[in-house]
């Protein structure tokens, strides 16, 4: 489903069903000692479907670790990103030389708890937000930003290597387009000899789920 919202250059594999037979390589036992059930599950799967891109791109299949802020940790020459929620499990893979990071997310198409939209938004995204539901009523606008939040930090932390708050960055969407942006409000990483300032992405809703992705491709 999310290749839709990705560059033909990225490699995607997704299930909606966990693939539980996946083997876990020796390197990524760790990272399951003491898991409970569920977390085990999202990690075999979705690293199963991260090696089943890297074979789409070429690549020998290898074992993916996490690193200290939880990020995946992708053998020479490959960037991506993986996502899990409930009834969907994803990875998107690219080769490096094509693109400096990619983030995607998948979240439930439900209500985001006020307290939540709250914690994570400002004054006018909240104001941007109102705007939305008034055009768009049938869509969850906050479910939407949330997972779009989750891929700006996706996106940014593998070429910032630090931390970025959901309120550092202000995201405004176009629903016609299925698009977004996200302007930074604090100072970017530089790539290709530029100061990042915003990233753009894609959005959809689809079998109950909102899918977002962000690829950041490299200078040509």
């Amino acid at each position: 489903m999310i290749q839709q919202i990705l560059p033909p250059a990225v490699a995607v594999a997704d299930t909606t069903a966990d693939l539980l037979d996946s083997p876990v390589f020796p390197e990524e036992e760790p990272y399951l000692a003491d898991s409970v059930e569920h977390r085990r599950r999202e990690f075999v799967t979705t690293r199963r479907c991260a090696r089943t891109a890297m074979t789409a791109l070429g690549v020998p299949p290898a074992a993916v670790g996490s690193g200290p802020k939880g990020e995946p940790e992708w053998p020479a020459g490959v960037t991506g990103s993986m996502t899990h929620c409930d009834g969907y499990r994803a990875a998107a893979l690219s080769h490096s030389r094509e693109f400096h990071s990619i983030g995607i997310d998948a979240e439930r198409h439900e209500p985001l708890p006020d307290e939540l939209v709250t914690y994570i938004t400002g004054p006018d995204e909240r104001a941007h937000l109102r705007e939305l539901e008034r055009g768009h009523p049938a869509v969850h606008w906050a479910t939407v930003l949330f997972s779009a939040k989750e891929t700006v930090y996706k996106a940014w932390y593998p070429l910032a290597r630090r931390w970025l708050g959901f309120r550092d960055a202000r995201l405004t969407f176009d629903p016609d387009a299925g698009t977004y942006t996200a302007r930074l409000l604090v100072p970017g990483p530089v790539v290709d000899g530029v100061r990042v300032a915003w990233f753009t992405g894609h959005w959809a809703v689809r079998d109950g789920l909102v899918l977002t992705a962000i690829a950041v491709r490299r200078a040509r």
